[in-house]
């Protein structure tokens, strides 16, 4: 059931990003786009991660997987599978980011260590 949570979570912050984000953006400008980003997402942090909705055993992509799965499907279903193999490649670059992050992240915890226990 804590999946199923997750899944929902995820879900939810994806369609309010990928459906009102941009009509705030458009209507009211640069200070629309911060206002939504700050009431869609700290609102869906809020519920995903105080209330308990969303898992976070382990290591966990969050709210952007979501996010990120909306926004390309939402391309897809409007304007075809095309859309979807136009995205691969942003995909790729951003696997590859999230990767070099996670062994960016790594190195300093190694690193962290190794400092803590020189000190110690």
């Amino acid at each position: 059931m804590k999946h199923f949570g997750t899944i929902l979570g995820t879900a939810i912050a994806g369609m309010f990003v990928m459906s009102v984000w941009g009509k705030f953006a458009d209507a009211y400008g640069i200070g629309g786009g911060w206002f939504a980003g700050f009431i869609i997402i700290g609102t869906m942090w809020f519920l995903n991660h105080y209330v308990g909705i969303h898992n976070n055993d382990g290591a966990w992509v969050d709210m952007a997987l979501g996010i990120g799965v909306a926004g390309t499907m939402r391309g897809v279903f409007e304007s075809g599978i095309e859309a979807g193999i136009a995205s691969l490649p942003t995909l790729g670059v951003a696997i590859l980011g999230g990767i070099a992050g996670g062994y960016a992240a790594y190195m300093l915890e190694v690193y962290l260590a190794k400092k803590a226990e020189a000190e110690a």
